[in-house]
């Protein structure tokens, strides 16, 4: 097999390709003054099974084109089989329309991933599960509900805790995990009652005198995090955590963390983000190399990937 990767998350690539025991695969994934993207990969890739890596995350048009691209000269190359590895899929949260005159930005994504080449997609933790039918081609879904199982059993085995759902929507989610480290689980109930109005944070469940961990997908301005932790340590918890897939942190996102009760954000590594660490002690990486790495040895040599959450 082959391992190529844009510019998105060269670090996770690196990872992936030491679990492995490859190299990744040479190629230059430039842009011209205009901010044209330009690649060129100087390996042969004709007749190999080929994994591009790469998450679409900030700036996410960019990382978009780069992996559109790479996956047009690879078919051109004469590969095998074409595997979009995408980590964190952006535009997953437009997955459906939301108003009049409005766009299903995740099914564009779909189709134009499958156009530029690609015969198999995997990522991690699809903001909908639904959009893999947005694909004629294979996909594989990758949860990280046993990553954050591990770590949880590992650091609260001594502990009273709860699994918290920072939202109705995201109930599936907290469940899967809640289940694994046999916890019981509580919601957020989070409703506007009238338009200016804030909204009103009503906690479902037992959370008084015990440490919260709340689950999540996606924490891009974390607002809704940050108001989750408020309202649970007013509820009468004692500590709150989080573990939350993709950690987008957009715009004042740290800030908000640093200054809210939450007492320690754990994310996957799943995007980017350089200076992270220097910027916020509260935050922690869960590596996904492993995973990836033992989803692509299962692709290439045709075994079970569901086997992997059983």
């Amino acid at each position: 097999m082959k391992l190529i990767t844009g510019n998105s998350n060269f670090p996770l690539a690196q990872n992936v390709a030491s679990t492995l025991g490859i190299a990744l695969t040479k190629a230059s994934v430039k842009s011209f003054a205009d901010h044209e993207i330009s690649v060129e990969i100087h390996e042969s890739v004709r007749g190999e099974d080929v994994f591009v890596i790469q998450s679409t995350s900030y700036p996410a048009n960019n990382h978009v084109m780069e992996l559109l691209i790479l996956l047009d000269a690879l078919k051109r190359g004469s590969a095998r089989r074409i595997t979009a590895v995408v980590p964190y899929f952006g535009y997953a949260r437009q997955d459906r329309k939301t108003g009049p005159r409005t766009p299903i930005s995740a099914k564009l994504m779909a189709n134009l991933i499958t156009q530029a080449g690609a015969d198999r997609v995997v990522t991690c933790d699809l903001h909908a599960g639904q959009i893999q039918g947005f694909f004629d081609i294979p996909v594989d879904n990758l949860f990280t509900a046993p990553l954050f199982s591990h770590s949880i059993k590992e650091r609260f085995k001594d502990k009273s805790f709860v699994i918290v759902s920072p939202d109705v929507g995201g109930v599936v989610r907290a469940r899967s995990v809640a289940k694994r480290v046999e916890a019981e689980l509580a919601i957020i109930d989070k409703r506007r009652e009238h338009a200016g109005v804030s909204e009103v944070m009503n906690v479902i469940g037992d959370v008084l005198g015990r440490n919260c961990i709340l689950i999540d997908d996606i924490v891009d301005s974390a607002g809704t995090l940050c108001n989750a932790a408020s309202a649970l340590i007013e509820a009468g918890a004692t500590t709150v955590e989080a573990y939350v897939s993709h950690g987008v942190l957009s715009g004042e996102a740290l800030k908000k963390i640093e200054t809210s009760p939450l007492s320690k954000l754990s994310i996957t590594d799943s995007i980017y983000m350089h200076d992270t660490k220097e910027r916020s002690k509260k935050i922690e990486y869960l590596p996904l190399a492993p995973l990836l790495g033992d989803t692509i040895q299962r692709i290439a040599t045709e075994q079970s990937v569901s086997s992997l959450f059983n």
